[in-house]
Formats: structure tokens, C-alpha cells, sequence
């Protein structure tokens, strides 16, 4: 009987310890990608709002966070590009969007070996030129769209994958004419030549540039609370970065954690804006128009033969189950 109660409490204490396990999450994000939720990183406070460990994973690009949740490596992204989880979707992974990250469209872009001298008004001469790309993601998104708006036929190209670290230092060596990223690498890619459009521009043509949280809908479905807490966290940190009364205490934090200086930091996040949970909510964001604008950027790749085919809808795509709770924590 003894040993039968020592089993017994010892299954007890493996079931208590797989329940406070339960809220342990690894999550991916990226370096010299600096953001408010990178404060809360840091301080420990998803920790504490889950009652478990938060592992943080560095990558290089969305592609990448995509082959890490299929594999169930990574519980959650955070700032994914929409166009690879958009490539990752049509494919057919299961993920959704559960948050709106950031929006960012001065803040990834391609930029044009300055011995070229090609502007807006000489984009042509880009044919048959070589370019840097990271394919998939959302500087591989904006590539298309601004090909395509200047009639510089892609076929005509010759593209190398690279990501943008690898992109920023080919166009330094003039390994390559152009090359396509974000973060620090595009503010290393601009000491060696120019945007072909401003975010500005960009935005008057329709190419809409954000990033989002996300994960396996099969994830959000069995851990809604945990993926619910997660991002009430985020809102917080937010929150905080946008009184300016915070900044001086949350810059040096984010910039050390993100592997940035503290002026390169600052010029990089205050091009992001992070929309509050009421604006995710409404039309602008997850209410609508994200659904609509992953249709486009599916039929942009299908057209340019990066995908095989698009969904007939993105509308399952987006769960906002967890961040309407996460509003009202």
C-alpha cells in the first residue's frame, strides 16, 4: 500500500507539473525588428501573465517562423509578414491571424544600387538586372507589386533568395543591383543606393505593408486563454510605448533586446505604428480589410507563379476570438 500511495503521489506531482507546464510557450520574432512587446519581453511580463515560461526564438523571415509552427517548434509569431503567412496558408497550413502586429510601410522596401542612377522615372532600366530578394515575405510582396506597377517584367530578372541581412550586404559588395528587406538591413541597403517609392507612395497604390501575430488554428483553438493572455500583454506594452511619458525608460530596453543602438532604434520604430485592440477590431483592420488584402497579395503571387493557386477566401484565416477576450483583460 505504501508504494501503491508513493506511485500515486508521484503521478499526482507529474499531472500538477504538466498543468503549470501548460502556459509554457516558445515564441519567434525578429532581431533589429524593434518593438513596445520587446519592453514586456524583457521585464518578464508575459512570464508572469502566464504563469509560465515564455522562450523566445530569433528568425530571419516570415518563411522561416511558417516551418517552425508547421513543425510545432514555435507556438506563436510575433510580427509575421502577411505575405508569407499568406504563402504558408494557400498551401494549406493551418495557421490564423490573431493580432495586428505593426504597420510598417515606410519600413520595408527595396533599394537600387546608387552607380545605376534608377529612380521612379527610370524603373525600365531595371531589366535584366539582379536582385536581392527574401522570396515569400512581405519586401517579396512589395517587389511584385512595384514591378508590376512600373512594367519591368520580373521573367526579366534574374532574383536570388536572400535574406535581408544577406540582401544588404550583397548590394554593399555590388553583388547584386537590388535588394529587398527590412529593419536594419534596409537602413544598411539605403547607404548604398535608394527606394524606388516612399511608403507614401507605396500606401497611393494600395501596397499596404503590416505584420501580424500568429499561430496553428489547431494551437489557437486548444489554448485560446493562453493566446488571449499573450496578447493582452502586447496591448499593454503598446499602450505604454504610445505615452510618451514611457519612452525614455522603454527605448533603451527594446534597443538592447532587439541588438540595435539606440538612434538607429528610435529612426526604426517611430516609422511603425501599432493600431490599439478597438482599431484591430474594426473594419480597417480584422474586421474586413485584412481578409480582403490577403486575396490580393495571394493573387499578386499566383500571378507571378510564386504560389499555385489562391484561396477562394482568407476570412478563416483570422480569429479574433482571443483578442476580443485579451480587451477585456
Amino acid at each position: 500500500m505504501k508504494l501503491k500511495s508513493k506511485l500515486l503521489g508521484a503521478a499526482a506531482l507529474a499531472l500538477l507539473g504538466n498543468a503549470a507546464a501548460a502556459e509554457d510557450i516558445t515564441v519567434a520574432y525578429f532581431l533589429e525588428w524593434p518593438m513596445p512587446f520587446q519592453y514586456a519581453k524583457v521585464k518578464g511580463m508575459y512570464d508572469e501573465a502566464l504563469g509560465g515560461t515564455v522562450t523566445w526564438r530569433a528568425f530571419g523571415s516570415g518563411t522561416e517562423m511558417s516551418a517552425a509552427m508547421a513543425s510545432g517548434d514555435v507556438h506563436l509569431s510575433v510580427s509575421q509578414g502577411v505575405p508569407p503567412f499568406v504563402v504558408a496558408v494557400s498551401g494549406g497550413q493551418d495557421l490564423q491571424i490573431v493580432d495586428v502586429a505593426v504597420s510598417y510601410s515606410e519600413n520595408d522596401n527595396c533599394v537600387v544600387a546608387e552607380a545605376l542612377e534608377i529612380d521612379k522615372d527610370s524603373a525600365g532600366d531595371l531589366a535584366g538586372k539582379k536582385v536581392a530578394v527574401p522570396l515569400g515575405t512581405a519586401a517579396h510582396y512589395g517587389f511584385l507589386s512595384q514591378m508590376n506597377h512600373f512594367g519591368v517584367d520580373i521573367g526579366g530578372l534574374d532574383i536570388v533568395n536572400m535574406n535581408p541581412p544577406e540582401g544588404a550586404a550583397a548590394l554593399a559588395q555590388g553583388a547584386v543591383d537590388m535588394a529587398c528587406g527590412w529593419g536594419g538591413s534596409l537602413r544598411r541597403m539605403k547607404e548604398h543606393g535608394n527606394v524606388l517609392l516612399t511608403g507614401a507612395e507605396k500606401e497611393e497604390l494600395g501596397i499596404l505593408v503590416f505584420d501580424a501575430t500568429t499561430a496553428s488554428a489547431s494551437y489557437v483553438a486548444e489554448n485560446s486563454e493562453t493566446v488571449a493572455k499573450f496578447l493582452a500583454v502586447t496591448a499593454k506594452a503598446n499602450a505604454m510605448w504610445a505615452d510618451a511619458a514611457n519612452r525614455d525608460e522603454m527605448l533603451p530596453v527594446i534597443a538592447q533586446d532587439a541588438g540595435m543602438d539606440m538612434e538607429a532604434t528610435a529612426a526604426t520604430i517611430d516609422t511603425f505604428a501599432f493600431p490599439t485592440v478597438e482599431e484591430q477590431l474594426g473594419g480597417a483592420w480584422l474586421g474586413g480589410t485584412a481578409q480582403s488584402f490577403m486575396k490580393g497579395v495571394a493573387d499578386v503571387f499566383v500571378g507571378a507563379g510564386s504560389i499555385d493557386s489562391a484561396l477562394d477566401s482568407y476570412d478563416a484565416a483570422v480569429n479574433t476570438g482571443p483578442l476580443e477576450a485579451a480587451g477585456s483583460m
